[in-house]
């Protein structure tokens, strides 16, 4: 991934030199199994933890003798040692420690990408109870429908990304697991406690069963999980983009001192950061389709996903961690207009208060149909006329011998619509 889209702490994660020091890590702990078990002298496992260790530039110098990076590796390990590097790579296959060094890595990825979540779900949660009692108007179909709070769009946000948040946890438990079970994987060269051994040591999971490499499944499930968590992120901002058009101006992201918009205009102020988030979750559903095509494998094995592997997955989980610190930025530092909120409440001239209107109708006996028929015409007058819509109700010579002007001025008041803000908070676990 590029800088641009990607933290110094996931590209260390994944950079060349940490792969091959967590490749060391898998081929002495293999050596550890073995001397553990009476397979390695006890001298030449105190040399191996001793002496073993590689030089980046050798080992992309045998690679270009060997055009293998494992091969590579192993050589430029071996010479390090003596004698005793002929228990280097002992009895393995070269995706033993290949994928289970990935698990390792994904680990680590994982537990900054968790604190990520984490920070994300305290901001919604305190802009949430911010504006738990900011009014605003709803929009089903982009058009105005009932008032609702400007909190509950944080509360939702906070209960969905509580769910990919849970389901991300589970897909971690699937793709940090290790193998160390040999060539077509049925432990024929390598013993099974090795690969136990191992998986415990590193603080893996190790598999029931393989081939030679790990089953994809796991892999597709994790970033279909990781994309899950873009899609939401992407929700987010997409709202933010369309609160803050001109003609509804709800909220706008912050725009620091010097910040420019365009170069052609200088009064724009772009919604860029939530454009950004659009994108970014639009490569996220990418990467997703590329490993799912990663499970069908030939046999026990090809290579085919290697090099889907090596791009995609990284770069998803990179990009993944980046999304969700600049969203949490995004958020936390949200400019809000309640007053503007209040004004395209009233946009209108009242009509959003129809369904109440109509609602009191028919607790006056008059059938749905009729109370929908007569509000119906009013809203449409009040709409397409410029009118106010409580003085089209007020005075319709039917609902006046129905309605006293008290009950009337009852459909149009907010705090009806805020009655049931807390239980709903409650329910999500905000409070």
């Amino acid at each position: 991934m590029i800088d641009r889209y990607s933290s110094k702490e996931m590209r260390d994660l994944f950079s060349d030199q940490h792969k091959f020091e967590t490749f060391l890590k898998v081929e002495l702990s293999c050596s550890k199994s073995f001397y553990k078990h009476g397979v390695i002298p006890q001298k030449d496992f105190d040399k191996l933890n001793k002496n073993a260790s590689f030089s980046l530039n050798r080992i992309k110098e045998l690679e270009q003798i060997t055009h293998h990076d494992v091969i590579a590796f192993t050589r430029a390990v071996s010479e390090t040692l003596t004698d005793e590097k002929r228990w280097i790579h002992y009895l393995l296959t070269s995706t033993d420690v290949v994928d289970t060094s990935n698990g390792v890595i994904y680990k680590e990825a994982n537990t900054i990408i968790k604190s990520r979540i984490e920070e994300m779900l305290s901001t919604l949660k305190e802009k949430a109870l911010e504006y738990e009692n900011t009014p605003c108007i709803g929009r089903t179909h982009g058009i105005h429908a009932d008032i609702t709070s400007f909190g509950l769009k944080f509360a939702l946000y906070y209960d969905e990304l509580l769910r990919n948040y849970n389901r991300f946890k589970l897909s971690c438990k699937e793709i940090e697991v290790g193998k160390i079970s040999g060539a077509v994987g049925n432990f024929a060269n390598v013993p099974s406690y090795v690969q136990d051994d191992v998986c415990k040591d590193l603080g893996l999971t190790s598999v029931n069963i393989s081939t030679q490499v790990l089953q994809r499944d796991r892999h597709a499930f994790y970033v279909s999980c990781l994309t899950l968590l873009a899609s939401t992120l992407e929700k987010i901002a997409t709202e933010i983009r369309l609160l803050q058009q001109t003609e509804i101006r709800e909220v706008e992201e912050y725009f620091s001192p010097g910040q420019k918009g365009s170069s052609a205009m200088p009064h724009k102020r772009n919604p860029i950061a939530s454009e950004n988030i659009v994108g970014c979750s639009r490569m996220m559903r990418g990467y997703m389709i590329s490993i799912y095509e990663d499970i069908p494998l030939w046999h026990e094995r090809d290579i085919s996903h290697s090099s889907v592997e090596r791009v995609s997955l990284p770069d998803a989980i990179m990009l993944i961690e980046y999304m969700l610190k600049r969203m949490n930025n995004i958020v936390s530092k949200l400019i809000v207009y309640p007053e503007r909120m209040l004004k395209n409440i009233y946009l209108t001239h009242g009509v959003i208060f129809s369904q109440r209107v109509m609602s009191i109708l028919i607790k006056k006996d008059l059938s749905r149909e009729e109370a929908y028929d007569l509000v119906q015409v009013l809203a449409q007058k009040s709409y397409n006329e410029d009118i106010s819509f409580i003085d089209l109700v007020r005075n319709q010579p039917i609902i006046k011998q129905l309605l006293t002007e008290e009950e009337v001025e009852s459909c149009f008041t907010l705090d009806y619509y805020m009655k049931s803000v807390d239980e709903i908070y409650h329910r999500v676990g905000i409070k």
